[in-house]
């Protein structure tokens, strides 16, 4: 504004000087018109020189010449020697512009807090979800919920009409009660061969003793003691027999058990409480046995929150750390979290670390699949620096940032950034505390420049440079 004043200035003043410059100019002219005129009036005529016309005074000619030569020197001093003046003013005001320090706005760079915030994005999942498949073949009798239905561990989903599986339980059981009568008859059979072997018994015992008394022939008695010894080994083949049909009951019991509890899969039942959020079939549907997917159940009374968790701060993040959630779609209530588990490794493709936070969800406000604002209070040990966002210098070298000496000149310094809050950032290297760096720094600010420092609370209101 000063400078355009000033350029207007130099106008009127050009303007004037030259105004009254064309002014003499015109006096200058008219006075030797006027004095051309007046040698032509003295000039003598003709006639005039042979009579002997008197000429002009010595006197007039020099009064004519001092008054020349005094519009001439009027005309010097009112336009050379002021434009000559405000050339000089010119050029002696550019000079010491060139000469003059410039002055730049510092801040000094500040330690941030220890209790920092951290906010991230995260998933919200379902503490618990599973999907519901067919146990067994058949035709969706009739379907009991629906998506979106909240529903109780055990409470029956639907109804699967599966004729085979009836029918081969019914065959199971008929299986069942045959093996039953085989064992009854194994039974019976190893009796008759325990009375036979004791028959047997005592008619050898008998025959060994007459035998030893010589009243039979050997031969008589070789004949009873084999029936004895082969009745014996009927008996042990008919304990086999009776132990034999036991396992085939035992075998038809857990087959016929297992057709049961096939059976019972019919009646398709919720393995926890939760909603259903998908549903697939509908009544009269044809269903394979554990590949149709009935439904999914998903409970939401307590959620999971999925967050990445960058490798800087990893060392901040441990298990039962409190944190806190906020949703775009629920404006001005907070939830409160706890990190449950870690993953304890990074994920080299992003170099960050899985980390769960569980949230109480008991009014069901909470959906699975919602995006949330993970904020994690953390405690640094050492922390950050912070300057103001427009205080770095971004060139091919690299993030710089310019640093006011104690002998007020500039050194650039190459600073490793850290989070970006919007107004400020961190610096996580190439800075000290308490170091004077230029805010919004322009083309004056380079390597060893010579700057006059102006802290930014000091700035004048006046000037448009309030405190950032």
């Amino acid at each position: 504004m000063q400078q355009t004043e000033q350029n207007e200035s130099d106008r009127t003043e050009s303007a004037m000087v030259e105004s009254n410059e064309e002014r003499l100019r015109r006096e200058v002219e008219s006075l030797k018109r006027q004095l051309e005129e007046h040698k032509r009036q003295l000039k003598p005529t003709h006639a005039e020189a042979h009579v002997g016309a008197p000429h002009p005074s010595r006197s007039t000619l020099m009064l004519i010449v001092a008054a020349i030569l005094v519009l001439v020197l009027v005309a010097f001093f009112a336009g050379y020697a002021p434009r000559r003046k405000r050339e000089g003013t010119i050029v002696a005001e550019a000079s010491a512009q060139s000469m003059a320090i410039p002055t730049v706005n510092v801040t000094l760079a500040e330690r941030s807090d220890a209790n920092s915030a951290m906010v991230l994005p995260g998933n919200v999942q379902a503490i618990t979800e599973a999907p519901i498949l067919a146990r067994s073949d058949g035709y969706v009798k009739k379907r009991y919920a629906d998506i979106g239905d909240r529903v109780r561990k055990g409470q029956v989903l639907a109804e699967i009409e599966a004729p085979e599986l009836d029918q081969q339980v019914t065959q199971g059981a008929a299986n069942l009660q045959q093996t039953e009568a085989a064992l009854e008859q194994a039974n019976a059979n190893y009796q008759q061969g325990k009375a036979n072997e004791q028959l047997a018994k005592v008619t050898a015992t008998r025959w060994q003793h007459l035998a030893s008394k010589g009243a039979v022939s050997l031969q008589e008695n070789d004949q009873y003691q084999a029936q004895y010894q082969a009745q014996v080994a009927n008996l042990t083949a008919l304990e086999k027999a009776v132990a034999a049909a036991r396992s085939n009951i035992a075998a038809m019991q857990a087959n016929l058990a297992r057709l049961k509890e096939l059976q019972s899969y019919e009646k398709v039942t919720a393995p926890f409480s939760g909603i259903i959020t998908v549903r697939n079939i509908d009544a009269g549907a044809l269903i394979s046995a554990n590949s149709t997917l009935l439904f999914r159940i998903a409970q939401t009374d307590r959620l999971r929150v999925y967050v990445n968790v960058p490798q800087a701060n990893v060392a901040a993040v441990r298990t039962g750390q409190q944190a806190s959630l906020d949703f775009s779609e629920i404006p001005g209530r907070e939830f409160a979290g706890t990190v449950t588990r870690t993953a304890n490794a990074l994920d080299p493709s992003s170099r960050t670390l899985l980390t769960e936070v569980q949230v109480a969800n008991p009014d069901g406000v909470l959906f699975p699949g919602m995006y949330a604002q993970v904020k994690l209070d953390t405690n640094r040990i050492k922390p950050p620096l912070l300057i103001p966002g427009d205080a770095l210098i971004t060139r091919a070298s690299g993030t710089l940032a310019a640093v006011v000496s104690a002998d007020h000149v500039i050194h650039l310094q190459n600073v490793t950034v850290g989070r970006d809050y919007g107004n400020t950032i961190e610096v996580a290297n190439g800075l000290e505390e308490g170091d004077a760096v230029v805010v919004n720094p322009t083309d004056v600010v380079r390597e060893g420049a010579k700057v006059n420092p102006v802290p930014i609370s000091e700035k004048p209101a006046a000037k448009g440079a309030g405190a950032r």
